[in-house]
């Protein structure tokens, strides 16, 4: 059984072009999809780590960056990011697949084991710690096996499905045995953002490596929560940012805007839309 990370990675990002590319720490030399990549390299459960990239020209360097941090690299459809895993998972024999985003160089192989032993052990066709939102945002993780990743690349239709990836295997309970791994109670911090999303992002992950990185020993949640409580400040830097999500119903995107309409402090159009969420 061969279990592979899949990172899924572009140059093209609309809200912070070349993203995956900025250094971190800043002056290191050491790329964000290098420390992604080289985090997955230090988990046990994962067997290889790829840089899933795509066509489009400007991802060329990305397959340079890859190999610098010891991973594989492929190159497929940039609409398409289903059929880029398939493939990606087919090229390299996986059996299991690991999606992590290159916009979480806080992602820590700890928490990415623990999700592949729930995985195996429950038997299941998808896990991830996404289903519900209890992790801070940029630790997300999914764990999937190879034959769900095919039914899902040959039944999807929806074009959402199709540049999602799992968001087809998350509404067919149906079909797909579902596992939702949630965070220990005092690890529950979902408002929490050390994704990479926005230059404010950026400036709030600068803060957190120069913190508490060191080479060879990657942090976990554990220190990040830690650092946060020792320096709320640190919040401030982006509590505005607004994160790109896909919810599983109408009704979690729109209690998800009402948040981010209060966080903007926009109170009338927040409680106009809590009334139509109540009808």
């Amino acid at each position: 059984m061969k279990t592979g990370a899949i990172i899924q990675a572009r140059m093209t990002s609309t809200r912070l072009p070349g993203k995956v590319a900025k250094e971190l720490p800043y002056g290191s030399g050491i790329t964000v999809l290098e420390q992604v990549a080289r985090r997955l390299g230090r988990c046990r459960a994962v067997d290889q780590v790829i840089v899933a990239a795509t066509t489009d020209k400007a991802d060329a360097p990305l397959g340079r960056l890859a190999a610098k941090a010891g991973a594989q690299f492929f190159r497929g459809s940039k609409e398409d990011v289903l059929e880029r895993y398939y493939k990606a998972a087919l090229k390299f024999k996986l059996d299991t697949v690991v999606r992590i985003t290159s916009d979480c160089p806080c992602v820590d192989p700890a928490l990415v084991d623990d999700l592949v032993a729930v995985h195996r052990q429950a038997g299941a066709d998808y896990t991830a710690n996404v289903v519900r939102l209890t992790f801070p945002d940029g630790f997300d993780a999914e764990v999937f096996s190879f034959a769900a990743l095919k039914a899902a690349h040959e039944q999807a239709r929806d074009k959402a499905d199709r540049e999602h990836v799992t968001s087809y295997l998350r509404s067919h309970a149906e079909l797909f045995k579902v596992v939702s791994a949630e965070a220990p109670a005092g690890s529950r911090r979902p408002d929490l953002r050390v994704t990479l999303d926005t230059a404010e992002d950026y400036l709030l992950l600068c803060a957190v490596y120069d913190n508490l990185y060191a080479p060879g020993r990657p942090f976990g949640l554990g220190e990040v929560l830690r650092l946060f409580a020792a320096k709320p400040w640190l919040e401030e830097i982006n509590r505005r940012s607004l994160a790109k999500k896909k919810f599983a119903s109408r009704r979690e995107e729109f209690r998800r805007a009402v948040e981010l309409l209060e966080l903007q402090e926009l109170g009338q159009a927040a409680a106009a839309l809590k009334k139509l969420i109540k009808k």
